[in-house]
């Protein structure tokens, strides 16, 4: 959530995102925060939360041997961070 924060091109909407995420009760306040006020970047959101996930999961692969070294670093550079609004 604080990478999608930082990479959002609008600042005011970074930093109100990147606020929201602050201590206790961060998850909803965040998805409150893009629900609520930039519904627009949802779709954004979600395409990057995907990649992230995928991606942690090959590396979870590769560092408990299901997945070879080549192979997870190869799906790491075909699945890049999608861009960002």
């Amino acid at each position: 959530m604080a990478d999608f924060a930082d990479r959002i091109s609008d600042a005011a909407a970074g930093r109100r995102v990147g606020r929201a995420i602050q201590g206790k009760g961060a998850f909803r306040r965040f998805k409150n925060e893009l629900h609520e006020e930039y519904p627009h970047l949802l779709p954004a959101w979600y395409a990057f939360r995907d990649v992230r996930a995928k991606r942690r999961a090959v590396e979870w692969l590769v560092d408990n041997s299901p997945v070879d070294d080549e192979t997870g670093q190869r799906f790491v550079a075909e699945h890049a961070d999608p861009g960002l609004p």
